[in-house]
C-alpha cells in the first residue's frame, strides 16, 4: 500500500513536522506500507526519516507581508514557480499511484496547485483525505478566505474524509464555514498526535547546560516571527540574573540571521542562558526540559501534552489568530498558562511568569478523554481508507468479466 502526503508550506516547521509524524505512525503500524511526502520545505533533508518514508522536494515559496507569494530561492516569476510545483505534484502522484492521498490544511493546495491532482486521484479511485490542525484561524477571517478561494465545493467533490488532528473541546476548525451536512459527516476528530521516542535521541552538547541540569526550553518553532518572544525572555534573564533555572533558547532555522547573531551574543554574556539555532531531534530537548516557553503552535502544543510539561504560552495574533485561540482554550481547560504580548514586553512581568512556571500543574492533572489518541485514530482511519480502495478494486474486477461476457454474447 502507498500513501502520498502533500504539505504546501515552505516557511516554518509546523506542517512538515506534522506530516512526518503521520508518515512515521503509518509505516510503523504496517510493514507493507510506504509513504512519500511532497514538501516545499528547504530543510526537509535535515530531518531523519524511517524506512519506507521518503520525500520529493518541490520549489519553495514564501508569503510576503501583504499576503502575496514569491519564489523562495529561484529568481523566477511566482506563476512559473507555481506551474513547476503543480507539474511535479501531478506527475509524482500519477506514477506513484497512491492508495491514499492526504492533503495537509489547504484543500486545493497553494493557489489551487493540487486541484488537478485531486481530480486525477478521484478518477483512479484513490481515497483522498484533508488533514486539518485543531485550529485554523478566527472563524470570520477563515470564512472570508475560503469563500474567496471557493474551497467548500472541493470538500464535496474531491474528499472522502476530513481528519481533524485535535478535539472539539479545544476548537472546531471549520466553525463559521457554511458546510453542507454531507461534508460535516466526513469530519472526524482524531485527538492530538502524541510524540514518542525522545529518550532515544541524543542531547546536543551545550556549554552551560549539561544533561543533569534542569532548564527551561524557549522555542519559537521555525523562528520566522518569534523574535519578540526571544527578546522578551532574554530581557528577563538580563534584568534578573537570579532566576531559578537556566534557559535554552531554540531560535529556529528561519529566523533572520542578523537577529540570530544578536540573540546569540546576548546569550553568551549570561551564565545561565544558552542559544542554539536548530536541532532536528527537537523532541529530546522538550523531554529533558522542566518547563516550556513558546508561542503555542500545533507541534509545540502536541509536545507539551506528550511529554507532560508545564508551559507558558505567548501566542502571536498576526497574521492568524490560531495560536491565541489554541492557547486561550487550553488555559481554560487548565493545560497551560498564557501570557499575552501587548507590545510592552516588561522584563519584570516575564521574570515573574518564569518564576511561577515550575509551580504550575502538569497537563496530566487534567482529564480530557481522547486527548492524545491521534496516532491510534489515524491508523484506524487510514485502514478504513485502504479497505474502501480494495473494495472498489474488487467491484471493478467483478464488473469487468460480466461486461466482457455481455459484450461477447452481443457480438
Amino acid at each position: 500500500m502507498r500513501v502520498l502526503i502533500y504539505s504546501h508550506d515552505s516557511f516554518g516547521l509546523g506542517h512538515l513536522r506534522r506530516c512526518r509524524e503521520i508518515a512515521h505512525t503509518l509505516v510503523q503500524e504496517n510493514k507493507h506500507l510506504s509513504v512519500l511526502i511532497l514538501s516545499g520545505s528547504p530543510i526537509i533533508g535535515s530531518f531523519g526519516f524511517k524506512a519506507r518514508v521518503d520525500f520529493v522536494r518541490i520549489p519553495g515559496v514564501i508569503k510576503l507581508r501583504d499576503g502575496d507569494y514569491t519564489s523562495l530561492n529561484l529568481h523566477i516569476d511566482i506563476e512559473q514557480t507555481l506551474a513547476i510545483r503543480s507539474s511535479i505534484i501531478m506527475h509524482t502522484a500519477e506514477f506513484y499511484d497512491p492508495d491514499l492521498f492526504i492533503v495537509d490544511k489547504e484543500p486545493l493546495g497553494l493557489r489551487g496547485e493540487v486541484e488537478d491532482t485531486l481530480r486525477l486521484m478521484k478518477s483512479r479511485g484513490t481515497q483522498c483525505v484533508l488533514g486539518l490542525r485543531d485550529v485554523m484561524d478566527d472563524p470570520e477571517l477563515l470564512s472570508t478566505e475560503w469563500e474567496r478561494k471557493n474551497t467548500v465545493p472541493a470538500l464535496t467533490d474531491y474528499y472522502d474524509d476530513i481528519w481533524v488532528y485535535g478535539l472539539p473541546q479545544i476548537c472546531d476548525p471549520l466553525e463559521g464555514i457554511d458546510l453542507p451536512p454531507s461534508v460535516q459527516r466526513k469530519m472526524t476528530y482524531t485527538g492530538y498526535l502524541q510524540r514518542t521516542g525522545a529518550h532515544d535521541a541524543p542531547m546536543p552538547v551545550l556549554e552551560k547546560i549539561d544533561e543533569d541540569t534542569p532548564y527551561l526550553l524557549v522555542t519559537v518553532g521555525g523562528g520566522g516571527d518569534g523574535e519578540d518572544i526571544i527578546d522578551w525572555v532574554l530581557s528577563a534573564y538580563e534584568s534578573d540574573p537570579d532566576l531559578p533555572y537556566p534557559a535554552l533558547f531554540a531560535l529556529g532555522p528561519f529566523m533572520n540571521s542578523e537577529l540570530q547573531h544578536d540573540f546569540q551574543v546576548r546569550a553568551s554574556k549570561l551564565d545561565n542562558v544558552e542559544a542554539i539555532t536548530f536541532n532536528a531531534q527537537f523532541e529530546s530537548l522538550v523531554d529533558r526540559a522542566i518547563g516550556i516557553v513558546g508561542m503555542g503552535g500545533y507541534n509545540t502544543f502536541c509536545e507539551i501534552l506528550s511529554y507532560d510539561k508545564r508551559a507558558l504560552i505567548i501566542p502571536r495574533t498576526v497574521p492568524r489568530m490560531e495560536q491565541y485561540i489554541r492557547a486561550s482554550r487550553a488555559q481554560e481547560l487548565g493545560l497551560v498558562k498564557m501570557l499575552e504580548n501587548t507590545g510592552q514586553r516588561d522584563p519584570q512581568t516575564m521574570a515573574t511568569a518564569l518564576r511561577n512556571l515550575p509551580q504550575q500543574s502538569l497537563p496530566s492533572s487534567v482529564v480530557v478523554p481522547g486527548l492524545l489518541d491521534g496516532q491510534d485514530n489515524v491508523i484506524k482511519l487510514a485502514n478504513k481508507c485502504f479497505k474502501a480502495k480494495q473494495n472498489l478494486i474488487k467491484s471493478i474486477e467483478c464488473e469487468e468479466p460480466a461486461l466482457s461476457k455481455k459484450t461477447g454474447s452481443e457480438t
